[in-house]
């Protein structure tokens, strides 16, 4: 039987049955790059038909550990049992073919393939031992597509086989991806950070997904963030922090202020964090705003100081609105005034001349130089204002700004000259939010603020969030994590259709209204 336990001592609680011989038994696995020790000593089981949940802040081991799950790379020391036997240093292909598949958080599609090939491909790769040296098998390929994609709750139509990866949106790039383990038959599917894209919609149907894989016996191994959905999903959740096992507990039994403080080491407080806001006169007005074929007559204003939240689905225009606002893709009617002047935002030069600051939603792809340094990352947007007189950049007054910006926004690097890739998703995206103070905007809109980052980095960002409007800049929040927006805004807006369909004030809203209107128009109305 599967015992809770915290910190190696055993703690009650409702036992899982296990079966007579784990899937995956992990003994002792140590790791470390260079004289960075990764894993130190990690141990647990992994029961057929279970669902576990991989938790940590970010640099706390969970990444080294399935690329080691996964044949991505080898344990320095440890072992690994595989149905009772040992299988130790096995290839990626050779996990596949032992039944552990792994959804990365960069999905790891081919983009030039289609849908159907990226699904079958896996299948026909493990049957030829990783050599593809044969035609590939397209009826096959075709089958192994329709009965995958009907499971995730995609198209199974021949258009959508046939369309290529990068004409996806995200969201259904996410279920492709999940689609594809399913597809090969696996005993155990390891996925990272599954929902980051998703609405909340597309989660509950991810959902049943696991819970028939589990029927099933297959075993499901998340490794995430998000303390809702852990509770939520249920199961039991392995907790890491500096590289070791700290706990091991059925869901159930604590509460997410438990499983937050053995992640983080710290409580986490689940209030609001919005309190007593100060704010002044109208800082931007919108009206009758519109960009064709993706939102139309949208009208809102946010005032100095104030946290405005904007919700909706993936097809509410919510994005497009974001973007319009930043310059990105502009709006082609209607009319922007920032403190009470009229702006036209034709470019993102446009925005940041007006004082507007954006910090997109995927700041791998969108927002960050990976392989430039933190403090190139930083000054990027202000390169003009650090010219000395021969018009070359000033390497002393670059170098203050950027320590500045992170010393201010607690970025944990010991030097602002390592690559920005080698910083956890929370740092990165502090850096991110730097690069655009550094302009000193007026208006601040985060997209998706805290996607992608560990729960001590997201107390961490909304504080700065919060301090930000005290200090008088206006900042809207465009995300479709409700508790996020509960937790943080003034207000919250509601998008539907590609219109602004209702307005909530945020202190004192239900998480359950909130979603009812982003979902039900007769089920919104009814609610207020």
């Amino acid at each position: 039987m599967q015992h809770d336990t915290v910190a190696a001592t055993p703690a009650r609680g409702d036992a899982i049955p296990a079966a007579a011989v784990p899937f995956i038994e992990i003994r002792d696995v140590h790791k470390s790059f260079g004289g960075v020790r990764a894993l130190k000593g990690v141990s647990f089981a992994i029961e057929p038909g279970q669902i576990y949940h991989l938790m940590g802040e970010n640099g706390c081991g969970k990444s080294t550990l399935i690329k080691i799950l996964s044949g991505a790379q080898p344990a320095d020391s440890g072992d690994i049992l595989v149905n009772g036997r040992p299988s130790n240093g096995f290839s990626p292909v050779e996990a596949l073919a032992a039944g552990i598949e792994t959804v990365y958080q960069d999905l790891s599609l081919l983009p030039n393939l289609t849908v159907a090939e990226n699904i079958g491909l896996t299948q026909q790769l493990v049957a030829s031992s990783g050599h593809l040296f044969r035609r590939l098998d397209r009826s096959r390929m075709r089958g192994t597509a329709e009965a995958a994609l009907a499971t995730v709750g995609l198209p199974t139509t021949s258009g959508f086989l046939a369309t290529r990866i990068d004409e996806l949106p995200i969201a259904s790039r996410q279920l492709v991806a999940i689609a594809r383990a399913i597809a090969s038959d696996a005993r155990l599917v390891i996925m990272d950070e599954p929902t980051t894209a998703l609405t909340k919609r597309e989660v509950d149907n991810l959902i049943a997904v696991v819970n028939r894989l589990r029927a099933g016996g297959v075993a499901v191994l998340f490794v995430t963030h998000k303390l809702d959905e852990c509770k939520s999903i249920g199961g039991r959740a392995v907790i890491m922090r500096d590289g070791q096992k700290v706990a091991e507990v059925d869901v159930a039994d604590h509460s997410k202020a438990e499983l937050g403080f053995w992640m983080t080491g710290k409580m986490l407080d689940e209030a609001r964090y919005r309190q007593a806001p100060k704010t002044g006169d109208t800082l931007i007005a919108v009206e009758k705003l519109g960009r064709r074929a993706a939102f139309s007559d949208v009208s809102f204003s946010v005032r100095k100081g104030e946290i405005v939240g904007i919700t909706g689905l993936l097809d509410s225009g919510r994005n497009e609105l974001a973007l319009a606002l930043a310059g990105v893709r502009p709006a082609d009617a209607g009319t922007i005034q920032l403190d009470g002047a009229a702006v036209t935002l034709k470019d993102p030069g446009d925005a940041i001349a007006a004082g507007i600051g954006y910090v997109p939603e995927d700041r791998l792809s969108e927002g960050l130089f990976l392989e430039k340094s933190i403090e190139d990352n930083v000054v990027m947007a202000v390169l003009d204002r650090l010219r000395g007189a021969l018009g070359l950049v000033s390497a002393r007054r670059s170098r203050a700004l950027a320590e500045a910006t992170i010393a201010d926004l607690q970025v944990a690097t010991p030097d602002v000259t390592r690559p920005v890739q080698s910083l956890s998703g929370g740092n990165q995206q502090r850096v991110l939010i730097g690069r655009w103070l550094t302009i000193h905007p007026k208006l601040l809109i985060l997209h998706g603020p805290t996607v992608g980052v560990d729960v001590g980095s997201k107390d961490t960002i909304f504080r700065i969030i919060q301090r930000l409007a005290d200090e008088g800049m206006g900042v809207v929040i465009i995300s479709d994590d409700l508790p996020e927006l509960l937790q943080n805004c003034d207000r919250i807006l509601v998008m539907r259709k590609g219109r602004l369909a209702e307005s909530f004030e945020a202190e004192g809203l239900a998480e359950e209204t909130l979603y009812g209107a982003l979902v039900d128009e007769a089920r919104a109305g009814a609610a207020r």
